[in-house]
């Protein structure tokens, strides 16, 4: 495996190779969601590149950017175990300067959900994803279900700035009693671990309330009664059923063929997303 770290050095690489490229995008503190990803990279091209950068553009001025984790040196043995071509590991000098005067403005689909609480977060998303996708220039990138809005935003970008990239995404993967993989579950002590499966047991119930309930107002009523009396100590950010395609909130079940439950919520300070795709038995009606 390459470890790259300059423009100058994953362009030379690039321009080298005439195979199929995977690319998957990080942060670091990789775990078994992102291993997913690269897994499925490495089964569908025959060379797969992984970015590692910790971009300070999609963190809010009271985020955790400095406290965030950087595990190098572990997620480093990790992808050159499993195989992959190159690590890109840049600097923020190399991705940003003091100059720099262009910048990306998303509209509607970046304002809802967490958007709304993480002002400007899809906007530092798309414009360093930008910048990696026209130096990596893979065929395809791997994105996980679990942060389904940065999912949806990202194959919007790549719609309609013409990138002739194909977004793939890959399932959710869990810890075994339901909690998503995260980097930030790091944060979590023993005690705010044991609540955080809350998220996931909250978009559960909800499927389970859909045979009674196709309104999406009762349902998401029932969901947050069921928040408080089952995990008091989780301060829910938001909790929605929305069309997975506009993420707009639908408010009757049959206004979408693939409607998606959507949560945010804090334990202890740590802030957790989920999602869950609701299935709509067929003879469902009210």
């Amino acid at each position: 495996m390459e470890i790259l770290q300059t423009r100058e050095d994953i362009r030379t690489w690039r321009d080298k190779v005439s195979e199929t490229v995977g690319f998957v995008p990080t942060m670091g503190a990789l775990h078994e969601g992102h291993l997913s990803l690269v897994r499925q990279s490495l089964a569908e091209n025959a060379r797969t590149v992984v970015s590692i950068f910790v971009n300070p553009r999609q963190f809010g001025p009271n985020e955790d950017y400095h406290r965030y984790p950087r595990t190098f040196d572990t997620d480093r043995r990790l992808l050159e175990n499993l195989g992959v071509s190159v690590l890109f590991a840049p600097s923020v000098e190399e991705m940003y300067t003091a100059e720099d005067e262009v910048l990306l403005s998303l509209t509607r689909m970046s304002r809802l959900w967490c958007g709304g609480y993480r002002l400007g977060h899809f906007d530092g998303v798309t414009l360093v994803l930008t910048k990696l996708f026209h130096l990596v220039a893979p065929h395809r990138a791997y994105f996980g279900e679990k942060d389904f809005q940065q999912l949806r935003i990202v194959e919007k970008m790549v719609e309609e700035l013409f990138f002739p990239i194909r977004i793939v995404r890959v399932p959710t993967v869990r810890e075994p009693d339901g909690l998503a993989m995260s980097s930030r579950n790091s944060y979590l002590s023993p005690r705010s671990r044991a609540q955080a499966v809350a998220l996931y047991k909250t978009l559960q119930y909800i499927q389970t309330l859909i045979p009674k309930y196709m309104l999406t107002e009762p349902l998401i009523r029932e969901a947050r009664l069921y928040l408080t009396d089952r995990f008091p100590e989780v301060k829910l950010e938001y909790l929605a059923i929305v069309d997975e395609y506009s993420l707009e909130p639908v408010e009757h079940l049959s206004q979408t063929a693939h409607p998606r439950a959507l949560m945010a919520a804090y334990i202890e300070g740590v802030r957790l997303i989920d999602n869950l795709p609701l299935t709509i038995p067929a003879d469902s009606t009210e």
